[in-house]
């Protein structure tokens, strides 16, 4: 069985569907308890080959009992090990950012699962000066501008550390921007989502929450969350991982004009306005990731274009799931 972290999550749930796609049973833990049924792509596995954990992942006690209840065989840890959002206690928030990847770590440890895979983002590329798709290879800057891909790498460090000292396969996945069913309304990296769900409302985009303009020929590396569950979950069931870090991307750019215009396709009337070129003040050049990596050691490949993902998307909002 998987105990995945974040499990009820956007990213979480779509990988659970995928474990059980591989054969997998799955351990969910929430920090609260659900307050509403399952989302849909499990709903139907609930406590036959899903079962929803309650436990805080800093408090390792609670987290070790439910080793004791299932048989944890492989660890996914994508809950935010993030002190995000800011609040007036950076220093107890961080304490506890680290102590959750801690916690989960030493339960695995205890449990003596072999292989434990920690989301990272792709965030972690910020201020690397490279052409082309970004390898994980790359050496990294020591800063970051946003707290996010910070605590990323603090993560990815510790869990090389832990690693190489203790045996335990530890995997640090950088993902990149993941979109479609059950994730947020709107982002504040990338414009995919509000262009999606303005087209079903039949509203405007609002692009207020994003931290740099939106122009058409800007992009970045979009990975539909259906392909992005399905690469987690062939990572952490493959036989054999060559390396301790893997992006979880479609492996390249996708502008926002080509989301707009897929989304067109099936929502005609979409009322999507973006100002040509790239944003002056940007970068110049797309974000996108080498997935080599990935595909060597798993054979994934990516089964969503930017037309069937924006195709698949709006049907399940139109099936009765916007918020």
């Amino acid at each position: 069985m998987i105990l995945i972290t974040g499990g009820l999550g956007f990213i979480g749930t779509h990988t659970a569907r995928a474990l059980l796609d591989l054969g997998q049973s799955c351990a969910l833990v929430q920090r609260r308890a659900p307050d509403q049924p399952l989302p849909e792509p499990i709903a139907g596995e609930a406590g036959t080959r899903i079962f929803v954990e309650q436990a805080d992942v800093t408090d390792l006690p609670a987290l070790l009992k439910i080793g004791e209840r299932h048989e944890i065989t492989g660890v996914l840890h994508l809950a935010v090990s993030v002190p995000w959002p800011p609040s007036p206690h950076p220093v107890a928030d961080s304490r506890a950012a680290v102590e959750s990847l801690l916690g989960v770590l030493q339960a695995a440890s205890d449990w003596g699962v072999p292989r434990v895979c920690v989301a990272s983002t792709i965030g972690v590329y910020g201020g690397v000066d490279a052409a082309g798709p970004l390898r994980e290879d790359l050496p990294l800057p020591m800063t970051s501008g946003h707290v996010i891909p910070a605590f990323k790498k603090i993560g990815e460090l510790l869990n090389d550390y832990i690693a190489a000292q203790s045996g335990m396969e530890v995997v640090n996945l950088r993902i990149a921007g993941i979109w479609g069913p059950l994730g947020r309304t709107a982002s504040p990296f990338f414009a995919a989502p509000q262009m999606v769900h303005a087209a079903v409302r039949g509203t405007v985009p609002d692009f207020s929450q994003l931290r740099s303009p939106v122009y058409a020929q800007d992009g970045l590396d979009l990975c539909y969350v259906k392909d992005c569950g399905r690469a987690i979950a062939l990572l952490q069931q493959a036989p054999r991982l060559n390396h301790r870090t893997y992006n979880v991307a479609a492996g390249r750019p996708t502008s926002n004009g080509e989301v707009a215009e897929a989304i067109r396709k099936v929502v005609p009337d979409a009322r999507i306005e973006l100002p040509e070129g790239r944003d002056p003040n940007g970068p110049g050049r797309d974000l996108y990731l080498d997935i080599t990596r990935l595909r060597e050691d798993t054979g994934f490949e990516p089964s969503y274009n930017t037309e069937q993902a924006a195709a698949d998307y709006v049907a399940w909002l139109k099936a009765g799931n916007e918020r």
